[in-house]
């Protein structure tokens, strides 16, 4: 029996600022065991989404009481050692409070580049190390590090335009959403649920058709997680076997679902 009823796969981006329209955040919607398809944002002179609008919508449909499974390719939080150089309590609410207030980078016509460069925001006071990995990226070879702005296929940029909008949903949302594994490594039944997504793992499973790279990589992630939840194999994946001390990591850093 499914636990889910929705698959959600977004493909994020950090370019520009929160209203910029980016043609690299994709979203594709499978519902039920129907096919993902790509969800268009509505109507506007804007031709793709923006990071404002996606977090609106994705509230708006989280609201509706439909049981969602909702996969962003970002990291959601950052390394221990970050925690530790800033002093900061391990605990990952206080961290996208403290970040946000940092890296404001939901305020209008503010980019990642502005707040790196001292030109706006306070994120000089809480930069990080490229050389610096959570566990889960250690545990997967191809993963690149939350400060490694301007290497190939980074994750930094998005990484730190993304976060706000993850405080957004989590204060915006009528109903409680679980993200995972912050709020605990299982979800409970009738609950929708936000997991940090890597389409690299997924991207080649499935064919690619006419998309292009941001598409497939959104529609990975939500056939994956459709797959995985139809087959029962999703709860293996939600509960990866790690020590005690590993989870307690997991639990501050997060984790990519799919890295066992």
């Amino acid at each position: 029996m499914p636990q889910f009823e929705r698959y959600i796969g977004i493909d994020y981006s950090g370019a520009q600022c929160p209203d910029s329209s980016c043609k690299g955040l994709r979203v594709y919607l499978a519902d039920g065991s129907r096919p993902p398809e790509q969800v268009h944002p509505p109507p506007s002179p804007r031709l793709y989404w923006t990071r404002r609008g996606l977090a609106e919508w994705l509230c708006g449909e989280l609201d509706r009481d439909i049981h969602t499974l909702v996969g962003i390719d970002h990291a959601f939080s950052f390394p221990m050692a970050y925690f530790d150089r800033h002093q900061l309590p391990r605990d990952w609410p206080s961290f996208l409070i403290d970040f946000q207030r940092h890296w404001p980078t939901d305020d209008r016509k503010t980019y990642v580049s502005f707040i790196r460069d001292g030109n706006a925001g306070k994120g000089l006071k809480r930069a990080g190390d490229r050389s610096w990995f959570r566990l889960t990226e250690q545990w997967t070879p191809t993963a690149k590090s939350v400060f490694g702005f301007g290497v190939n296929g980074e994750v930094a940029t998005s990484t730190h335009a993304g976060l706000p909008w993850l405080l957004y949903l989590r204060n915006e949302c009528q109903l409680p959403i679980h993200f995972w594994p912050f709020d605990g490594w299982e979800i409970p039944q009738g609950k929708s649920a936000i997991v940090e997504a890597y389409p690299s793992l997924w991207m080649r499973r499935f064919p690619r058709e006419a998309r292009d790279g941001d598409e497939q990589a959104a529609y990975a992630v939500a056939a994956w997680l459709q797959r995985a939840d139809l087959s029962g194999s999703l709860g293996s994946f939600l509960n990866p076997s790690l020590t005690p001390a590993e989870r307690e990591v997991a639990g501050v850093e997060g984790w990519i679902l799919g890295v066992v």
